[in-house]
């Protein structure tokens, strides 16, 4: 769709493009949720998750690649806009228990089990979901 004049246009192939980019991104969260009742579980764990996210990123003795990715997550979750806001009901939570664990399974994988453990603030029962959602529990 062309209008004829180049500032309309561009601002069109802009709109359209950030749309395809966050249709792509939704995509993408639909593709990597967690699935069955772990993503009910992953955002009642969530205030548990952002305190190991936290432990884990002053852990000096971890891989800087491991806490480059947890600073990033922490910028991302304080960041006020979200790929799917947070007003929206359910779902806009769920993006970021979604992405969160993304994150957390890419550090498990890195960081190891004992590390995770290490860290983790809650109970045996919340360490047990979140290795089912990190994949820790096929490890």
């Amino acid at each position: 769709m062309m209008t004829g004049v180049w500032g309309w246009d561009l601002l069109i192939g802009i709109a359209v493009a950030l749309l395809v980019t966050w249709l792509v991104l939704i995509v993408a969260l639909a593709v990597a949720r967690p699935r069955g009742g772990l993503l009910r579980e992953a955002l009642r764990l969530l205030p548990d998750v952002l305190r190991l996210v936290r432990r884990l990123a002053a852990d000096r003795d971890l891989p800087r690649g491991v806490r480059v990715r947890l600073a990033l997550l922490t910028a991302y979750l304080a960041f006020p806009i979200d790929v799917v806001p947070d007003f929206i009901p359910v779902l806009g939570y769920a993006d970021d228990a979604i992405v969160v664990t993304v994150v957390l399974r890419s550090v498990v994988r890195r960081a190891g089990l004992q590390a995770v453990r290490r860290h983790w603030p809650g109970t045996d029962d919340g360490f047990a979901v979140l290795a089912r959602l990190t994949g820790l529990d096929k490890a």
